[in-house]
């Protein structure tokens, strides 16, 4: 194993245990305490308080208390505001998106699926400790994005391939790309696309596939859902068409870190005392 320099720095102390304090700065939702928990934990430490992923907390106030030997609580220093700050910040993105759009449309973000596969799946808790999703769609369900439709020569060729496929739901992402929006739309209702994901930021793309849609008289079995570099203050007004998911992406995986801060707390004691 290889040696940690923090167990020379405090050799004099390997007989005390110490506390720390977890806090955040500003008031709102937490997430990945559960993940701080386990690293800590992983360190000998015991933990005496922590709050669950996806409450509100007041600022200054405590989400994680715990202790353990000088050399893990400062180990712990390195990990805990990581696995905190940064989810917390997703979480809180997640929530104003949901709460702009005013309980009219389901939020999703699945830019979730682009970060690092170590990461992804901590993001995804994060988006949904926020009150979204972090998929379009409850598996099982096939995503048919616009290298599918390039790979295939269209809309209809590639919902061809999957008919086969019972029981997914079929999501397909309608770019113009091969051919024009209203096209591509046409065609993913022929074949009987479940979801169509319209992804151009455009809303006179949105406006004329719902129409489409309502033409067709599939509205009621028809997911309409709307992508393209949305920006969290453009929510209500994207909030007043004809949309039911609405895919924030960045905005929300690039939000801000919650600032996060680490204390021990001056008082210690000899190790197996309170």
């Amino acid at each position: 194993m290889t040696h940690d320099l923090r167990d020379t720095i405090f050799a004099s102390l390997e007989n005390r245990i110490f506390t720390a304090e977890v806090r955040v700065t500003s008031e709102g939702l937490v997430c990945g305490v559960e993940l701080a928990r386990n690293k800590v934990e992983e360190l000998g430490c015991e933990v005496l308080l922590d709050v669950e992923d996806g409450a509100l907390t007041g600022p200054d106030s405590p989400i994680l208390v715990f202790r353990g030997t000088a050399t893990a609580v400062a180990m712990a220093e390195d990990c805990v505001p990581g696995a905190i700050a940064k989810l917390s910040g997703i979480a809180r993105a997640a929530r104003r998106a949901r709460d702009l759009a005013g309980g009219k449309l389901r939020v999703v973000s699945g830019a979730a699926k682009k970060m690092p596969s170590e990461i992804k799946d901590q993001v995804r808790r994060a988006i949904h400790c926020g009150g979204g999703s972090g998929r379009i769609a409850d598996p099982p369900f096939v995503y048919l994005d616009k290298n599918y439709v390039r790979i295939f020569g269209g809309v209809r060729q590639t919902l061809a391939a999957v008919a086969g496929m019972k029981g997914y739901t079929r999501v397909i992402q309608l770019r113009g790309l091969i051919e024009d929006i209203a096209d591509e739309a046409r065609g993913a209702l022929e074949m009987g696309a479940d979801i169509l994901m319209i992804d151009t930021g455009q809303l006179a793309d949105l406006d004329m596939v719902a129409s489409l849609v309502r033409e067709a008289s599939r509205r009621d079995t028809t997911t309409i859902a709307f992508a393209g570099d949305i920006e969290l203050d453009d929510i209500p007004q994207i909030a007043t068409h004809d949309v039911d998911i609405l895919d924030i992406g960045r905005a929300v995986i690039d939000a801000p870190m919650v600032d996060i801060k680490f204390d021990v707390v001056p008082n210690h004691s000899r190790s197996g005392q309170a």
